[in-house]
């Protein structure tokens, strides 16, 4: 069940909105209504435009980390800082400051995106440069699947975004050790995972001890950004593409998909599930 609009209050995630309900043969009634936002998101380095992206207008500073990062426009979180965030009339820009050499590699790269709501390739200019290989995954940790039963029921009551508008992902990384779960939301599922990517080089947490969870399907983009960020076992709610697992195998990641409660399918790497 949707939870009440009050929650919405000063949530740079959510709008207001006004809305005419029909239910069943009662009369028709005109009320307040939240939606999910939706904005453009530039992104631009050392003042370059590089990418634009709609996604939900939270977590900016997480997400222009995680974007960095998961496209590989840094190697490391140290490499880039986010030196102003403008609000436009049709979006914001967030600009990045990153070393000459990064940006010397990006603009021979020309990695110019342009994304519908989690669209993590739209704009590239050709095959060659879409699909470039996964880094190889050292994660040696090991789960049991109680863990990740554990993970999905907290990741679903913290979902306030959701919770409210009905219309997010969510990406969370879940710490078995320390029984935490680091969630972020965004309409976009690539994006989401960006954010806690962000979110994760901000803390400075190690990903490769606990366990991604993904609200969406398994697509080979979200493998590839699992595996850069050193991520061993991602878990999928929904399924997963034929090239997301080839992606997965490839980089030595565990892949499930099809989770519910302690049931899930493995279709990659299992020795990292146990039990």
């Amino acid at each position: 069940m949707r939870e009440p609009l009050s929650d919405a209050v000063d949530n740079p995630g959510l709008v207001p909105v006004q809305r005419l309900r029909f239910d069943g043969d009662a009369p028709a009634r005109s009320d307040t209504d939240a939606v999910i936002a939706e904005t453009a998101i530039a992104l631009l380095y050392n003042g370059q435009p590089h990418a634009v992206m709609m996604a939900t207008p939270a977590d900016l500073d997480d997400f222009a980390l995680g974007f960095a990062l998961g496209e590989g426009v840094v190697g490391h979180a140290s490499e880039f800082s986010l030196v102003d965030t403008v609000h436009h009339a049709d979006g914001i820009a967030l600009h990045g400051a990153i070393p000459q050499a990064r940006f010397d590699a990006l603009d021979a790269r020309r990695r110019g995106l342009a994304g519908r709501s989690g669209c993590g390739l739209c704009g590239v200019e050709s095959i060659e440069t879409a699909m470039w290989p996964p880094p190889v995954v050292g994660a040696t940790a090991r789960f049991v699947r109680r863990d990740v039963a554990t993970a999905l029921d907290l990741l679903a009551a913290r979902q306030p975004l959701n919770d409210v508008s009905g219309g997010v992902h969510a990406a969370g990384f879940f710490d078995p050790g320390a029984g935490t779960l680091v969630v972020r939301e965004d309409v976009g599922r690539h994006n989401a995972l960006d954010k806690l990517a962000g979110a994760l080089a901000r803390a400075g947490t190690d990903p490769s001890t606990g366990v991604l969870l993904i609200t969406s399907r398994a697509s080979y983009e979200m493998v590839h950004k699992a595996a850069t960020c050193g991520i061993g076992l991602l878990v999928a709610i929904s399924a997963p593409t034929d090239l997301a697992i080839r992606t997965a195998d490839a980089a030595g990641l565990t892949l499930a998909a099809f989770a519910r409660g302690e049931a899930l399918n493995v279709y990659s790497h299992p020795h990292r599930l146990t039990g």
